[in-house]
């Protein structure tokens, strides 16, 4: 009998950015203490919330009081599924609030961070959740940039004159391979989901200084090792999305490394956990309770949840609509095209959610 028979909620992990927000509403509170009015009181900006960092630590269950990485390294399988027999947690998702530009970077394939970082590389995806009237991003090179121009555009703070500049809607998605040239931009708020790997390697900063009054190191003999000139800026990806009982439905993105889905509840749905892997809820809107035959814990927005392969069925009971987002390891034809095909989808729309 598995030691986790229930969903488990992990605490959420703030990380200080010079590009970061003094507020994080309507997702999070600000971390610290606050005044008489409820605002915070020191002047530090947070820019990343991280939902499954090592760090993490878990509110209930077996594992109450453990960070996410000494409870991977303790159960291993039993809390990852056998399809991730690895001893750290598969997944890292964060939530990222910008009120400037990120810097200009490119992320390493496996195979070149573990030759030169001896670490994961790293493949992510961004969902929109917010979107200001002036947010944008950088993302791909433009038609016709050789790699000869890169560094005097990187070394120069020029890197918006060489790639695409978008302006994302809310709820958007798009698909990082490693090797592509991307950058954040102002007025965003972000969930993404990656390897377990924080590998980046800077291009351009901007020349501004960094949290310290430093400029920040810039990584671009790597960098330039690694960019793929010729990927496309893989953006507003087809909603994919469908009525169900409860609610509604969406198949957002899957790779090997992760899968998205986005769920609308707007009624008591039933759910069974995935006898082979982990998965993981970040509730987006709404408030509530999740059941199972153990009992019952509330739950709000800002919230994550793991869901460990001994879970069972498991219900999600709304008091007022909820939206949430669920990540996860998939198995690509299983998770993502059957249920497609299934629903009529053609094969060519199913391959531009779909990367293998």
């Amino acid at each position: 009998m598995s030691t986790f028979n229930g969903p488990v909620q992990l605490s959420n992990i703030y990380k200080p950015k010079i590009w970061g927000r003094r507020n994080l509403e309507p997702l999070f509170e600000m971390p610290g203490p606050k005044n008489a009015d409820g605002d915070p009181l020191a002047e530090e900006r947070i820019g990343e919330v991280w939902v499954t960092d090592d760090t993490s630590r878990f509110l209930n269950g077996p594992a109450a009081g453990m960070t996410l990485a000494e409870a991977s390294e303790k159960y291993g399988t039993e809390l990852h599924g056998t399809s991730w027999p690895g001893r750290r947690f598969p997944l890292l998702a964060k939530y990222i609030f910008t009120s400037d530009w990120l810097s200009v970077q490119v992320h390493p394939d496996d195979a070149y961070a573990t030759a030169h970082d001896d670490s994961l590389g790293k493949c992510e995806m961004w969902y929109f959740v917010q979107s200001d009237a002036d947010a944008a991003i950088l993302l791909g090179l433009k038609p016709g940039v050789t790699k000869e121009q890169l560094l005097p555009a990187f070394k120069g703070g020029n890197s918006r004159d060489i790639l695409h500049t978008f302006r994302p809607e809310p709820e958007e998605a798009a698909y990082l391979a490693p090797g592509i040239v991307h950058a954040l931009g102002p007025g965003l708020v972000v969930f993404e989901v990656e390897e377990n790997s924080d590998i980046t390697y800077r291009l351009d900063d901007f020349n501004r200084p960094g949290l310290d009054g430093k400029p920040r190191a810039l990584h671009l003999e790597k960098g330039l090792d690694v960019i793929r000139p010729e990927l496309p800026p893989l953006r507003d990806l087809p909603r994919l999305e469908f009525k169900e009982k409860y609610g509604s439905r969406r198949f957002v993105v899957a790779s090997r490394y992760f899968a998205l889905e986005e769920l609308t509840l707007r009624q008591t749905a039933t759910f069974q956990s995935a006898p082979d892997r982990v998965q993981v809820l970040s509730i987006l809107e709404g408030e509530g309770r999740i059941e199972n035959e153990a009992g019952w814990l509330g739950y709000n927005p800002g919230e994550t949840w793991l869901i460990p392969p001994a879970s069972g069925l498991y219900r999600i009971v709304p008091a007022i609509d909820t939206k949430f987002l669920k990540f996860y390891v998939p198995d690509i034809e299983k998770d993502f095209v059957e249920p497609l095909k299934q629903r009529r989808v053609p094969t060519d729309k199913i391959r531009q959610i779909v990367f293998e």
